[in-house]
């Protein structure tokens, strides 16, 4: 080490050339993880965990946005494992099974098998009681609060964190009506510092949508055959049951899953621009998932290599930044 003083002879401070290690190492600063959403991309967080996890920077303070919430929570749980081994045996059929469309209450989805799954994996596990600080971030109807979820049931907090408008139904916790966490705060490095965190480490899944938010400036119908305009309109073959063409869509046209998804990526990705050139992380981890689609579920093992990936990118960064704030 180099930094002992001495005094010369003459009164003079110098730098001392013995590099004998002081009697005390400085701590190294709190780690914060910022885990933003979406959706099926989110499975990357899994990637980007492990990797840093395993090169000595465990996060001490996790803050989760929809399924950043979901996965923050689950290695807070210590059940990472099991969420890893259901994510990769997941295909297009068996996710298909988690989709329980319902007209009849606030959400076209309901939401209740994939709650049942969390909680076989979570149980009544609380956030209070969780080895590291935890906190989801949630929306409040009515008053577009930003709803920090520090305390209670970690599965309502993670359902109450992803409840995206209209396609899952709000949580009510605590007396309030929450849903996602990404229409106020998609990328919660706010929170993960007020927590305590003196370190942010961020990772946004939506930052490899290339070519995307562009302006199109000469635009206008094309002349199509009547034939295949009423195909695009009426979604395809005729013989498809009604309630999953309008939820899922077709080849030729998008469903209202599609649209509703979308619709909100457009408006997360603007918010966490904003978000970041305001208050930015001071490492930020940008997995290459634009080809991942966010409802690519059965994906799972693909998106936690690209995580993995680019966490393996930022380890030197990582390590910077430790150093500069020991």
């Amino acid at each position: 080490m180099f930094h002992f003083l001495r005094r010369g002879q003459n009164g003079d401070q110098a730098v001392s050339a013995d590099q004998t290690p002081p009697d005390f190492m400085p701590e190294r600063p709190t780690i914060g993880l910022a885990l933003g959403g979406g959706a099926a991309r989110g499975f990357a967080h899994i990637g980007v965990i492990r990797t840093l996890v395993a090169n000595g920077f465990t996060p001490d303070i996790i803050a989760g946005t929809s399924i950043g919430a979901v996965i923050g929570g689950c290695y807070a749980a210590g059940k990472l494992d099991e969420f890893e081994q259901w994510g990769r045996s997941l295909t297009k059929r068996r996710m298909l099974g988690y989709i329980d469309v319902s007209f009849a209450g606030s959400g076209l989805i309901s939401g209740g098998r994939l709650a049942e799954r969390l909680y076989a994996g979570l149980g009544d596990t609380r956030i209070e009681d969780l080895p590291v600080r935890y906190g989801a971030i949630a929306t409040e109807i009515g008053t577009a609060h930003e709803i920090w979820i520090t305390r209670g049931k970690l599965v309502d907090a993670m359902r109450a964190s992803y409840a995206l408008p209209g396609l899952f139904p709000p949580q009510q916790i605590g007396g309030r009506w929450l849903m996602d966490g990404a229409l106020v705060n998609p990328l919660p490095i706010s929170a993960a510092r007020a927590l305590g965190a003196r370190l942010i480490i961020a990772v946004n899944l939506n930052a490899d949508n290339f070519g995307r938010g562009t302006v199109i400036h000469d635009h206008g119908a094309d002349a199509a055959p009547i034939e295949a305009a009423a195909r695009n309109l009426f979604g395809g073959d005729p013989g498809e049951k009604v309630t999953k063409r309008r939820f899922l869509g077709t080849t030729n046209r998008p469903g209202i899953s599609t649209v509703m998804v979308e619709a909100f990526n457009v408006m997360q990705d603007r918010i966490t621009r904003a978000r970041l050139a305001g208050d930015p992380p001071d490492v930020l981890i940008s997995p290459r998932l634009g080809r991942v689609g966010v409802f690519e579920f059965h994906r799972a093992q693909e998106a936690i290599a690209l995580g993995a990936e680019a966490a393996e990118r930022a380890l030197e960064t990582v390590g910077d930044a430790v150093a500069a704030l020991m």
